[in-house]
């Protein structure tokens, strides 16, 4: 059996709110959140961030949450201690979940609360009287008046100012200062702070979106070819990409579609370099023909499908994890390939250089499920964990005019009329030659093909070939198994229940367990499943075969994570809690989920539809 890591979940946080700045789309939401987060950020508090929003230009409803403390917060948290409220929409629908000892910050000319909870404190500010002719900073005195409660020092907002505003003039710039101070100084007069202040810790931290973390993890990876699509939420690795191409000496296309898309990323690779694209499951659907073609091919590459809610165009803006079944399937046939679901955003950054190099070396495509959840979402990291060159691994491949890769290659001095590019080797793994090697000419065809290429329907449909091809490709996976890091149970192992996921729902089952263990006395671990394809059975097998209650949580309907755990290894679990309203888990769902499976209630736990998001 495998020994559980004995990893704590209590992470000591002495410190730990949350803000919400909800209105409609277009009131400028994102700006004052990108100043409070990376005012957080600086001081050195741990962040996570999540924004609710439809699919609407302007007049969709936005909901912008904001976690911060002083240790680690991986999801977004069950509560609020701030709520800034836009407009009259926003109040009607959220200052019922408000608890005790929160605030709830509003211009008192246009927006009236109605039916308050006890113990909320209401925070009327007279906008027009604080910005006087600036009608557009209505949101820099909500953000003086959180940083005042918060105890946070105006110097810190005074400087995110002038980054902001500095292109607008030194004038801009005082006027919203100005404005900044006096209401600062107006909560100071009128409003309760809250009992602990915000810290100000020893070391900044980076903030960064999943989107973003995968645009940095792919330029660190050596891509040098970006296709894509705009499909949220995706279209943020796009942007980033592009942001630092015509620098860093990359090739960018916005393509007409996605079957597109995917032809141009294998054709980039085919000729050499690393290519990749990111889409959603709608613009995966069209791309999964030409991810069967990389299989044929053998040439790497990479695609992320950043899920969610389906099927179709389901909700654009909404969270889920559905597609995992159509990741299994990509494309007709069989053909081996790397599945792989990061948990978080900086697991994002630090997996990517992995994978094109597991890919480049079994000649394969590799695919990552992310989800809206993360890949929009925003966390803080340690700037040093993103400060690091990952070690390229090129495989077996043969450059033109000798040249090699980093890796010593027994090939680059092959040099044989009769190249066998797809050469039926005891690995499954063939030399691959750049087009344009001399002497190393080939055939690339969507077709089943002999050694060297020449296609079987060419010749005449000969069994005996296309068996050794299927299973000279199948055999390059034998040793996949041993080239992934395989799970680990994390907590002690004599557990009442163990939680099992994949993807984004480690974060909030983290979480879940600490509160299941510090309030209620309930003792769970967890065993989150980060490599999918391929599946570590033996050891995921000796683990759930221990536990006493198997709970799978995942964020979609009809239980993909947990029919695909039993084709593998046989074990059903004992229950589930699943959520597919498009918002995601938050830690009381898993908590209160856990209680009611345990207490007999119930195998299947959906939670019901929160307010707050």
């Amino acid at each position: 059996m495998t020994k559980p890591q004995n990893v704590s979940v209590d992470n000591k946080r002495t410190v730990d709110f949350a803000v919400a700045i909800g209105g409609a789309a277009g009131q400028g939401i994102a700006t004052p959140g990108n100043i409070l987060a990376r005012i957080f950020a600086r001081r050195g508090l741990h962040l996570n961030a999540y924004n609710a929003y439809q699919s609407l230009i302007r007049g969709g409803h936005t909901f912008l949450t904001i976690r911060a403390s002083d240790a680690p917060v991986l999801n977004m948290g069950d509560a609020l201690d701030v709520m800034v409220a836009l407009n009259q929409d926003t109040m009607d629908r959220h200052l019922g979940i408000m608890p005790v000892g929160s605030s709830v910050i509003y211009d008192e000319a246009k927006i009236t609360p109605n039916d308050t909870p006890d113990g909320v404190q209401l925070c009327p500010l007279p906008i027009k009287e604080l910005v006087g002719r600036n009608k557009l900073a209505a949101n820099t005195v909500a953000v003086a008046v959180v940083l005042n409660m918060l105890g946070i020092e105006l110097d810190d907002l005074a400087d995110a100012l002038e980054r902001i505003f500095s292109r607008k003039g030194a004038e801009v710039v005082e006027s919203n200062r100005e404005i900044a101070e006096r209401g600062y100084e107006y909560a100071a007069a009128n409003f309760d702070a809250f009992t602990f202040a915000a810290p100000r810790l020893s070391k900044g931290l980076a903030v960064v979106t999943g989107n973003e973390a995968a645009g940095m993890g792919a330029l660190a990876a050596g891509v040098k070819f970006y296709a894509a699509y705009p499909m949220s939420p995706s279209t943020g690795v796009l942007m980033y990409i592009a942001q630092h191409a015509r620098k860093l000496g990359v090739m960018v296309r916005q393509v007409e579609d996605e079957i597109g898309v995917m032809n141009m990323v294998v054709g980039a690779a085919h000729a050499g370099c690393r290519a990749m694209t990111a889409t959603s499951g709608g613009g995966f659907a069209l791309m999964t023909e030409a991810v069967g073609m990389s299989g044929m091919l053998e040439t790497p590459v990479v695609c992320i499908d950043v899920q969610r809610a389906g099927p179709a165009t389901g909700v654009p803006t909404k969270t889920e994890q559905g597609d995992l079944w159509q990741i299994l399937g990509a494309g007709q046939g069989d053909y081996p390939k790397f599945v792989v679901a990061p948990r978080s955003q900086a697991d994002i950054f630090n997996t990517i250089p992995e994978l094109f190099n597991l890919t480049d070396c079994y000649q394969c495509p590799g695919l990552m499920l992310t989800d809206l959840l993360i890949s929009e979402g925003t966390a803080t990291v340690d700037p040093d964990e993103l400060d690091w060159q990952p070690n390229i691994n090129r495989g077996e491949m043969i450059f033109p005019n000798g040249d090699v890769n980093a890796n010593d290659n027994p090939y680059g001095g092959y040099n044989d009329d009769a190249y066998l590019r797809y050469e039926n080797t005891e690995s499954g793994i063939s030399p691959r030659a750049v087009p344009g090697v001399p002497g190393h000419i080939h055939v690339a065809a969507s077709d089943e093909h002999d050694e060297d290429g020449t296609l079987i329907s060419d010749e005449f449909t000969n069994p005996h070939k296309r068996r050794m091809m299927v299973e000279k490709r199948a055999r390059k996976m034998e040793t996949s198994i041993d080239a992934v890091e395989p799970p680990q149970l994390i907590g002690v192992s004599d557990a009442v229940a163990t939680l099992v996921g994949f993807g984004s729902t480690w974060g909030v089952n983290v979480e879940a367990i600490e509160k299941l263990e510090s309030v209620d006395e309930i003792i769970v671990n967890q065993l989150h499943i980060k490599w999918i394809v391929p599946f570590h059975v033996d050891v995921v097998t000796s683990i759930l075969e221990s536990s006493n209650k198997i709970i799978i949580v995942e964020n979609n309907y009809s239980g993909q994570f947990a029919r695909y755990l039993r084709s593998e290894t046989g074990i059903k679990a004992d229950a589930f809690i699943r959520k597919y309203d498009g918002e995601p888990f938050m830690p009381h769902h898993i908590v209160d989920g856990v209680k009611a499976i345990l207490g007999g209630e119930t195998e299947l736990y959906v939670p019901t539809h929160e307010i707050m998001v």
